[in-house]
């Protein structure tokens, strides 16, 4: 007989007592005939086996159950136990917020990469092959940049690749969501902007998609404000150049997709300050730091 069933068999036991503590007429079946009998059992007992029947369905005291998941009010947290808020948009959920987790859901860690000195190339950022992120100007990860616009990964990272020559990818998101492909984002720019350009490799997909996906807060620079119209909130956390620099923040957002075009270069999308449009480019090296968002799987 099968667990649920024996919870079932107490749930109605449970549901069938009487005022006085009796349980009244209770069909059940016996387990090794399976034949129904009647048969009365105190409250006591009844207890016995209802804590009996709930144990073997949920095991570990106190039974936890999952809560439900309603994109847009229900937050998604982290293998550091950071919580983001989640938008839906047409049919896709994002994560309304930047990443800024330091392990792969797997529990790998991610290395942390600051080596730069103003004026010098970073051989050693420049020379990763494998996920690495790293903080706007080298700042501390409790720093004002690293809460306002989370980290800076490069693709290695966002492709999940953790040790050189791997291609067993791990995930840099929580579990149940990804990194956005190069379809994913065209998805996204489509809904927002149905006449959008998604089909050249290298291009201005959408003059207004752009300034409907910038949030309208004041940490973009002046120039064109975004409108946020889907909940999106995109913030210019800039990035960190392919010597180890780091630039644009306040006037640019750059977000990873988990597409490469060849051994250098990968996908990503662009918003800037001064513009409403969204920009979609391959020529991004992969050992640059952009930012991440997730989506549901």
């Amino acid at each position: 007989m099968t667990k649920s069933i024996h919870l079932s068999i107490y749930v109605s036991i449970y549901l069938s007592i009487s005022l006085n503590g009796q349980v009244i007429n209770s069909q059940v079946i016996d387990e090794k005939t399976g034949i129904k009998r009647n048969d009365l059992y105190n409250l006591e007992e009844i207890k016995v086996r209802w804590k009996k029947a709930a144990l073997e369905n949920c095991p570990g005291v106190p039974c936890v159950t999952t809560p439900s998941f309603t994109c847009g009010t229900s937050t998604v947290p982290d293998m550091d136990g950071n919580s983001y808020k989640t938008v839906l948009i047409g049919t896709q959920c994002w994560t309304k917020e930047n990443l800024k987790v330091t392990k792969y859901n797997d529990g790998t860690a991610i290395p942390l990469n600051n080596t730069y000195t103003s004026g010098t190339v970073s051989t050693v950022w420049q020379g990763l092959r494998t996920g690495a992120y790293t903080i706007y100007g080298n700042g501390s990860s409790t720093g004002t940049d690293a809460s306002n616009y989370g980290f800076l990964y490069n693709w290695y990272a966002a492709k999940g690749i953790s040790s050189t020559g791997s291609v067993s990818y791990k995930n840099l998101c929580p579990t149940g969501w990804h990194v956005p492909s190069d379809s994913d984002w065209n998805k996204l720019v489509k809904f927002i902007d149905s006449g959008a350009d998604t089909s050249s490799s290298s291009s201005t997909q959408s003059t207004t998609a752009g300034g409907k996906l910038k949030s309208t807060s004041t940490l973009w620079s002046t120039g064109t404000p975004g409108t946020d119209n889907y909940g999106f909130s995109a913030l210019p956390g800039g990035c960190r150049s392919f010597d180890g620099s780091f630039n644009n923040i306040r006037d640019d957002a750059f977000f990873w997709s988990a597409n490469e075009l060849d051994s250098n270069y990968a996908y990503f999308r662009n918003l800037k300050s001064n513009l409403s449009s969204v920009y979609r480019y391959h020529y991004f090296f992969k050992w640059r730091g952009a930012s991440v968002r997730c989506l549901k799987d």
